[in-house]
């Protein structure tokens, strides 16, 4: 069968050329663990003088496989690399390591689960029309329970109508949110989450607290673990007890539990979520 699919074959040899060279690579590595300092020493001055050697001869090595390549990256992280690279320009190895970077995003940015039948879709949007006074858990609820179409809430999120088009242009508060942040903006802070990747692809979350008026970054940190104990942690050490806060906002991740609402109610500062319909817009520290 795999004759009818040339690249998939194709792929996959590659796929198994680079895990056995790596799987060799680490062989031999931890082999030359148990051996002494002095003879590592020794056979890399030997390999060097040949390596010379070639150099003057002007020895063009052959073009590098992808095994090759991804071996000179890893391996590149325990050593001065600048030093020991001859086969190919510096940039060429910053090259591979960029090239890395994409393949790495692109498999953490695949696309999600397919989109739900447009008759649900539609169906979703009217029970929402139809019935203001419902929220999306009520709505799938219903769904699941009367007609036998399992969606979560999240799901229903993703197809809830605006909030105008909903209830009909009709106002239901003396404000909107909008209006909320920009009258009360100098006594307001934000707080979020952002994630980064490292160069040897370790995930970090850096923790950022910002004056909403003024845009100034009040308090930052990096950690590999976030918890509500360590947020709660960060927030007692960028709130002095004189605040002139009377507000912070937040999304609704679960991180923000109601043991850290209610020791920012102990500041005297309010607790604001972002209103559902919202969610999925760009917060305000990420603005």
């Amino acid at each position: 069968m795999l004759r009818f699919f040339p690249n998939a074959k194709r792929s996959l040899d590659s796929l198994l050329i680079l895990i056995t060279d790596l799987v060799m690579d680490g062989l031999l590595f931890f082999r030359l663990l148990f051996r002494s300092r002095t003879a590592l020493s020794a056979e890399v001055l030997f390999l060097r003088k040949q390596l010379a050697f070639y150099q003057e001869r002007q020895v063009q090595p052959r073009r590098l496989n992808d095994s090759a390549r991804f071996s000179l990256i890893l391996w590149s992280r325990l050593c001065n690399w600048k030093e020991a690279l001859v086969i190919v320009k510096p940039e060429t190895l910053i090259g591979w390591h960029r090239k890395s970077f994409q393949l790495f995003w692109k498999g953490k940015s695949q696309a999600g689960r397919p989109r739900i039948p447009e008759n649900i879709r539609n169906l979703i949007v009217q029970m929402a029309q139809e019935n203001p006074t419902w929220g999306q858990a009520r709505v799938s609820a219903e769904l699941s329970v009367k007609l036998g179409i399992y969606v979560s809430p999240r799901t229903v999120r993703a197809y809830w109508p605006p909030e105008p088009e909903r209830r009909g242009h009709q106002r239901t508060s003396s404000q909107n949110w909008r209006t909320f942040v920009r009258n009360h903006a100098q006594s307001i802070v934000a707080c979020d989450f952002l994630v980064v990747v490292t160069a040897r692809f370790r995930t970090l979350y850096v923790f950022l607290l910002m004056e909403v008026g003024t845009r100034r970054i009040v308090h930052c940190n990096v950690t590999a673990h976030p918890t509500a104990a360590w947020t709660s942690q960060q927030l007692r050490e960028a709130i002095p007890s004189d605040h002139p806060y009377r507000f912070l906002i937040h999304d609704r991740d679960s991180i923000f539990s109601a043991e850290v609402d209610q020791q920012l109610k102990a500041f005297g500062c309010g607790c604001c979520t972002r209103p559902r319909e919202r969610q999925k817009q760009t917060p305000i520290v990420k603005d």
